[in-house]
């Protein structure tokens, strides 16, 4: 194999795990001169069909249903893990004793702990690790945190946080593992607050104190036929039903280390916005928002001392800002959500090929999972709670 080529497993061929495939494949085309070739050496999912049908699609070079073939396999150098949560823990364990290098989906854990389970045995392993955040990654996200880091907002005092997607908002929506305890864990905790909790965090830095409650709405679903359909897909009134077993909604209220109050909140039921992952930034100079469903803008406010363009001004995404070149040349040509994923999988490869390690890894994940406990302790305590450190030696 040469130097320059990562032989990659995915361990989950959903849309998520197609979505990674992608990434992969397209670093190449988009990061020319980053010298990184990705290759797709095996892929796995526990739906036999679903593995050929990738292995044909994406170009993989063997598929199968044992995800241990992915970690035995001797080419693969990064295992992607893109399966419902409840293997994450089994699989980590493997893949670190292996010594390969590993991609988890957020929220690596079903919960805050077995979050920090598996932050420790990759850690003790001394193997790189990386995560799904890829919020992160819009161009005009790393253009806000870079006017936040260099003081252009001036003191931060206010953030808010929100993620409102549809996908639940259906009765009829199928009772995909994302609502079942057992094999998810948490609900939209884990599902999209952990995207709002990760923004903050990288944007406002960490988070003292919160309180939060958390609801569910939608109680019972229809039931999915396996290695169907999607989390979006539908039933029909009269099928068999099952009951949802973690929650639908979560907010809080926050303190952050620098001073500066916030709210977190997250639904999945709500009715309304589509996919909404949103935040807003006050600062004593300024003050930015950003929402995905517009991802190719931000509005950003910075008055001069004259006061004649007092208000927000629309900043337009274009290859001024951070990697929008590398997919569209000019002003106002838009990207979407792979193209996150693409700058997100060259940074990892990049990190990997580099041997250094890269940002957001599992010691990302597990600060967002340290908020998210104390949120826990909130929904039981009914009060305030401390975010305090989980991490295992």
């Amino acid at each position: 194999m040469p130097e320059n080529e990562l032989g990659i497993g995915i361990i989950g061929m959903g849309w998520m795990g197609q979505v990674h495939a992608r990434s992969y494949s397209l670093v190449r085309q988009r990061f020319p001169d980053a010298d990184l070739e990705a290759r797709l050496v095996i892929c796995s999912d526990n739906v036999a069909e679903r593995a050929k049908s990738a292995r044909d699609r994406l170009d993989f070079e063997m598929a199968t249903t044992r995800w241990q073939d992915v970690i035995e396999h001797p080419a693969v150098r990064i295992v992607n893990i893109a399966t419902p949560n409840n293997l994450h823990v089994e699989i980590v364990r493997a893949a670190a004793a292996a010594g390969k290098h590993i991609f988890c989906e957020k929220p690596v854990g079903r919960g805050p702990e077995e979050t920090a389970r598996i932050e420790s045995l990759a850690r003790q392993a001394g193997v790189l690790t990386f995560v799904g955040f890829n919020y992160r990654w819009a161009p005009l996200v790393i253009h806000a945190k870079r006017l936040i880091d260099k003081g252009a907002l001036g003191e931060l005092t206010q953030y808010r946080g929100r993620f409102f997607s549809m996908y639940g908002s259906d009765p009829l929506g199928l009772l995909s593992w994302r609502f079942d305890r057992e094999i998810s864990g948490y609900g939209v905790l884990g599902d999209i607050m952990a995207h709002v909790t990760d923004m903050a965090l990288y944007l406002c830095g960490g988070v003292r104190r919160l309180v939060s409650n958390s609801h569910t709405f939608i109680s019972e679903r229809p039931l999915p036929i396996p290695g169907k359909g999607t989390h979006y897909s539908r039933g029909a009134p009269e099928d068999p039903k099952g009951a949802v077993s973690n929650e639908d909604y979560v907010g809080a209220l926050v303190e952050f280390d620098n001073g500066a109050r916030g709210s977190f909140e997250v639904s999945r039921s709500i009715f309304g916005p589509k996919n909404q992952m949103a935040f807003e930034v006050n600062g004593t100079a300024g003050a930015l928002n950003w929402d995905f469903e517009r991802m190719n803008e931000l509005a950003l406010y910075l008055p001069g001392e004259d006061g004649r363009h007092d208000g927000y001004m629309r900043l337009v995404g274009g290859d001024k800002y951070p990697f929008h070149g590398n997919f569209n040349p000019g002003d106002g040509s838009g990207l979407g959500y792979e193209d996150m994923k693409v700058i997100e999988a060259y940074h990892f490869l990049k990190a990997v090929a580099e041997g250094k390690a890269p940002t957001p890894d599992f010691g990302d994940a597990l600060a967002v999972a340290e908020v998210h406990a104390a949120m826990i302790r909130s929904w039981a305590s009914g009060g305030w709670e401390e975010v305090t450190s989980l991490r295992q030696e």
